[in-house]
């Protein structure tokens, strides 16, 4: 499916000549190319990428029939993490695709829109991301890529990655009936500021009867610090971990994963996901971003363009659907019973 998903970081330029070549035996197979802003096996962008495949499938684009699919991993989190080497990949990968000339680039996250979407405006290539955690808005005042996001009108579209944060403090409520506070942890990276005015955003006049504080990190050691710090308050009864990339003071990265699993390993709250599958790394769950339907709403775009669509007509839109996942061996650990209405509900249920 990934058919330079082994290559990694960086693209090897035989092979992709090779690959060129075939292309030009091959006039009626459509290319698409998936760019990963972390690595391909990253667990935000490893969804949306089967997503996007899952739903070309079912429009009847198949991988290595009528469309070859190709992927690229910027790894802008664990490796290429300051802003001369997201620079220097995005550098990259816009010089392949000057070589690939593929039909629609789709772009997963935010460090691929900012460093390669934008530099594609108004480009022969039809551009969809998926996963933007940045306003659309915000990034129109860098370059006008959007006249709105009803009709975006240049060759550009995708999917805001809405977070459903009020309906994932509703149904932890559920769970933890006498649930008063919440701490959000992120970190000081451009995503992190983005999440944490995506929160804010999407809490703007609504009461959900918890108390919300929060916390920027900046380091390995600043979140382990703050970690412990609301574990050890009582008032605090749920945690809500959003940092994606920090650095200790020895230039070590920690990707999402590893603070995730780090995180329910160190501390004794019950944990709301962002993203559905970190119940599988230790949160106890609840409410978090389908990240494979966000990528299939995605692929559905990339579908419509194929048929001849132009992209600045479809409209841009939010992440439609949230899931509800439990980790029942994180439940046992806390001590917590899930209502057996809210569990029949769910539509993940781990037991790792």
């Amino acid at each position: 499916m990934n058919k330079l998903g082994t290559i990694g970081l960086n693209f090897v330029l035989i092979i992709l000549s090779i690959c060129s070549f075939a292309y030009a035996s091959k006039e009626n197979v459509k290319k698409i190319l998936i760019i990963h802003s972390y690595s391909l096996k990253n667990i935000c962008g490893s969804p949306q990428h089967q997503g996007v495949v899952e739903a070309l499938a079912k429009h009847g684009f198949i991988d290595g029939k009528n469309i070859d699919i190709l992927s690229y991993a910027m790894d802008t989190k664990k490796v290429n993490n300051t802003p001369e080497l997201i620079r220097k990949e995005a550098d990259k990968v816009l010089s392949e695709i000057d070589q690939l000339k593929p039909d629609v680039v789709v772009l997963l996250d935010d460090n691929a829109f900012a460093t390669v979407g934008l530099d594609l405006l108004d480009t022969g290539v039809s551009v969809v991301f998926s996963g933007m955690n940045g306003q659309p808005e915000d990034y129109n005042l860098k370059k006008k890529w959007m006249n709105s996001r009803n009709r975006p009108g240049h060759n550009i579209t995708g999917v805001y990655e809405k977070l459903h944060i009020a309906e994932a403090f509703r149904v932890q409520k559920m769970i933890l009936p006498d649930l008063k506070k919440a701490m959000i942890i992120s970190d000081a990276s451009p995503t992190g500021v983005a999440v944490m005015k995506q929160i804010d955003i999407e809490l703007r006049g609504i009461d959900t009867g918890i108390e919300v504080a929060t916390a920027s990190t900046s380091s390995w050691e600043e979140y382990i610090d703050t970690i412990h710090s609301v574990c050890n308050d009582p008032e605090i009864g749920t945690i809500y971990p959003v940092a994606t990339v920090l650095k200790d003071k020895n230039g070590n990265s920690y990707s999402t994963s590893e603070i995730i699993i780090w995180t329910a390993k160190n501390c004794l709250k019950p944990g709301i996901p962002v993203n559905y599958s970190f119940a599988r790394l230790g949160m106890l769950g609840g409410a978090g971003v389908d990240f494979i339907f966000m990528g299939s709403q995605a692929g559905n775009m990339v579908a419509r363009i194929l048929k001849g669509t132009p992209p600045g007509n479809i409209p841009i839109e939010d992440a439609q659907r949230y899931a509800l996942v439990f980790n029942l061996k994180r439940a046992k650990e806390l001590g917590l019973e899930i209502p057996s209405d809210v569990l029949m509900a769910a539509d993940v249920i781990y037991n790792n």
